[in-house]
């Protein structure tokens, strides 16, 4: 079993226009969109929901109004100002002390050092995620509560549940679509796969961030080609791309050219290699079967 992760330096560079297709290409598979705190994958899969399970991030505090004195301790050991001395719905018009759940961290200081033991540290739900059907397979995605944190534990949990799904089946592959940049759930979703795959663009901004995208997979030891997305935009820095690859010795799997069927497709919701033989769609075809090569 192979997990084939999709990733990008920088948002919006195509990384799951191209996931969707590789979904119409590629076959006994499990999808996971590991892009939990802006999932989309979904909306060109045509998915329907079979279970939603909710997602216990972590913990977080909240003062007992019949317990608490008002002394204001919790007060003096917040550091990130999630303790409020001030009027608030709940409360009426009285000035009493809240803690705003949104600037609370779960660090739980202020539940340690109150005399009165007037602060609950209570798990919260801080999303929810999903098992869906597709015409393409199972699809193992999520959507992280606003505000909320530990996207790389979410992450995680997708992941899990999608290896546990592919072992009941007898799937060979899992197909995962990444969130961009270097953080913690971009760690979270590359750690310990098969195959990375970086879609990158000709643009500057682009060439930076997938620069330290490939010193990430390199410090992790993952193997990794490059995908160039839009590539005729600038073919200089096209080049440059090219170049770097050749430098670090890793793959350029494909050159997609930029083409107006993606949009088409997008508003069809469909993938781009089912909306028509265009340019782009026999391009991320090519590229492809460079990546089977790859990973088989």
């Amino acid at each position: 079993m192979t997990e084939l992760v999709i990733v990008s330096g920088k948002g919006g560079t195509g990384k799951t226009s191209l996931v969707g297709s590789l979904a119409a290409l590629s076959e006994n598979k499990v999808m996971v969109d590991c892009d939990v705190d802006a999932a989309d994958l979904h909306l060109i899969l045509n998915n329907r929901v079979q279970e939603t399970i909710e997602f216990i991030g972590g913990k977080g505090a909240s003062i007992v109004n019949e317990k608490c004195t008002n002394c204001g301790i919790c007060l003096d050991y917040c550091r990130f100002d999630a303790i409020k001395h001030e009027s608030h719905p709940e409360n009426g018009d009285e000035e009493r002390y809240w803690i705003d759940k949104h600037a609370c961290e779960g660090c739980a200081v202020c539940v340690r050092n109150c005399p009165e033991q007037a602060i609950d540290f209570n798990e919260i739900v801080s999303g929810e995620w999903y098992l869906s059907d597709t015409p393409y397979g199972p699809l193992v995605h999520a959507r992280l509560g606003i505000a909320q944190a530990n996207s790389g534990k979410l992450v995680s949990v997708l992941r899990k549940q999608a290896l546990l799904l592919a072992e009941q089946r007898g799937l060979d592959l899992i197909l995962i679509d990444g969130p961009p940049g270097i953080g913690c759930p971009v760690i979270a979703s590359i750690t310990g796969t098969g195959y990375v795959l970086v879609v990158t663009e000709p643009s500057m901004s682009a060439m930076h961030d997938m620069e330290r995208l490939l010193q990430l997979t390199a410090h992790f030891g993952i193997p990794t080609g490059i995908c160039i997305n839009k590539c005729d935009i600038n073919p200089e820095l096209s080049s440059q791309i090219e170049e770097k690859a050749r430098k670090l010795n890793l793959p350029v799997h494909g050159r997609i050219r930029h083409d107006e069927a993606v949009t088409r497709a997008q508003l069809n919701q469909k993938s781009v290699v089912e909306n028509g033989d265009s340019p782009a769609a026999r391009d991320i075809r090519a590229l492809w079967e460079g990546v089977k090569n790859a990973i088989s």
